[in-house]
């Protein structure tokens, strides 16, 4: 209980702190984040919160994951129409392909490069949380892959608006370009109403709908993370998807399906959304609680420029893609 309710007091004052951010520029799950590793020196010193933290970080987390179902529903995909699919399937490609080279490149660890190249493919820190406990990430990692995509972020969310005008991008057009290449949600939000109230609309449907792309994602890394076990045990076992499947990410297809056959109202739809968004804060604020600053220091700086070169090049396939397609 000290470290669940700790995890809530720092969730807390980070959504406060958020909403005092002009444009929310920076969003409460990074906030909450940051604030703990600021206070993990402080904390690690007393072992009474590390049962809650680590219950919190890892069993809360997949129920935000499960609850976050909620919010999304299969006619959206719909909505989006087959533009925004396709746009999402090259800055896909692209963020994993490229996170991949680059990751051998920098001989980082596979895990870590995973991380970043899903926070920024998919949707930030909501897609490193899901990934993270299939592929055994530690918390160090799982703060670094976060940051690395916050960065990139925050200074997308004051181009971005810059950039679309500068290009007289029409209002689908932009929208489609910042919920496929911006990462965090707030982010998305914070940049697409920046531009205009339809962007803004289009902008948080294309996001929704891309984070759905984190079912067949986390299955796959599920599977490979499973092989790479039995390569470092020089076995070769035969893979049995039922003992590494991630359960959770069936409950939160469930919740999709639910959502979809209309048997969630609105009002509890944004309910559900909300505490699986409040649980996601306080999940990453026990994940920064946890986690050594030392730690992520020494993870070194090529991390953070394997982000940044992700981050650029979505950006521009998502742009290019679309004005072969004619959607600018």
């Amino acid at each position: 209980m000290p470290g669940i309710l700790l995890s809530i007091m720092v969730s807390i004052i980070s959504i406060n702190i958020s909403e005092l951010i002009p444009n929310h520029i920076i969003g409460a799950s990074v906030l909450s984040l940051l604030l703990g590793m600021i206070l993990n020196p402080l904390v690690s010193r007393y072992p009474i919160f590390v049962n809650g933290l680590t219950f919190t970080s890892k069993k809360i987390l997949k129920f935000a994951i499960i609850l976050m179902g909620a919010s999304l529903s299969f006619t959206q995909v719909v909505q989006v129409g087959k533009f925004s699919l396709i746009v999402m399937t090259f800055t896909l490609v692209t963020a994993f392909g490229f996170g991949y080279i680059l990751g051998r490149v920098f001989k980082m660890d596979w895990r870590l490069s995973s991380l970043i190249s899903a926070g920024t493919g998919i949707c930030g820190g909501s897609a490193v949380a899901a990934i993270a406990p299939v592929i055994d990430s530690d918390d160090s990692q799982i703060a670094y892959a976060i940051s690395a995509t916050f960065i990139f972020d925050v200074i997308m969310v004051i181009l971005f608006p810059l950039m679309g005008r500068y290009f007289g991008m029409n209002d689908l057009g932009f929208g489609l370009w910042t919920g496929t290449a911006v990462n965090d949600t707030s982010s998305v939000v914070a940049a697409g109403y920046a531009f205009s109230d339809i962007a803004g609309n289009y902008a948080v449907i294309v996001k929704l709908t891309r984070t759905l792309s984190i079912v067949p994602i986390v299955i796959i890394f599920s599977i490979i993370n499973s092989k790479v076990k039995n390569l470092n045990n020089r076995k070769r076992e035969k893979l049995n998807l039922s003992t590494i499947f991630p359960y959770f990410i069936l409950f939160f297809l469930i919740m999709v399906g639910i959502k979809s056959t209309g048997l969630i109202s609105q009002a509890m739809s944004t309910n559900l959304s909300s505490l699986s968004k409040f649980l996601m804060v306080m999940s990453l604020g026990a994940i920064g609680l946890k986690t050594n600053f030392s730690k992520l220091k020494g993870s070194g700086i090529l991390p953070m420029v394997h982000g940044f070169i992700i981050s650029s090049l979505v950006v521009i396939v998502s742009f290019l893609v679309q004005a072969i397609l004619g959607q600018l």
